[in-house]
């Protein structure tokens, strides 16, 4: 929670300047907290969909609505708070951005080569279910993204990939 305050929605309406939902559940910010919300409170959501923020119910409580510029809608509610809704209340990470970078799809585009390389090579073996990708495939990934930016990094020692792999120590 790196320092933040966690409290119920109800609370954190009253005294937030900026909501980003990340739950994967519908109508997260609802009617009572916009209605409360402080003036000029941004929204936006990264969790799923457009359902996080009940964006209905946020222009019923709006007396005017604009485009502020490209993602950034201001809505002015009747009590006279403005509250900006980000990317139409879609995934903010896509909705307001111009695409993922090619420094973040090539590894995303490899993963899922690799992978699907592994099905092919091992079919036979494989049981119908659903596998996660090796963990050498993402190794090998990481590795090769790395070398590519011209950056190294230090190689595990014994002792330190048996203490990632084990509960033996540690609190």
């Amino acid at each position: 929670m790196d320092g933040f305050r966690v409290m119920p929605m109800e609370q954190a309406a009253l005294i937030g300047d900026f909501f980003v939902t990340v739950t994967g559940n519908l109508k997260v910010i609802r009617n009572e907290h916009f209605a409360v919300m402080k003036e000029g409170a941004i929204v936006c959501n990264s969790g799923h969909f457009n359902v996080e923020l009940d964006i209905p119910a946020l222009e019923n409580l709006s007396s005017k609505k604009q485009l502020i510029r490209p993602g950034v809608e201001q809505f002015t509610l009747k009590t006279g708070n403005r509250v900006s809704l980000l990317g139409e209340g879609r995934l903010v990470n896509l909705a307001t951005a111009e695409g993922h970078p090619s420094s973040v799809m090539d590894m995303s585009f490899a993963n899922q080569a690799l992978g699907a390389e592994y099905l092919v090579k091992n079919y036979k073996i494989l049981e119908k279910k659903v596998y996660p990708v090796p963990p050498v495939i993402d190794k090998e990934i990481a590795r090769l993204k790395l070398a590519g930016m011209g950056m190294k990094i230090d190689t595990l020692t014994k002792e330190q990939k048996k203490y990632l792999a084990s509960w033996e120590m540690g609190t």
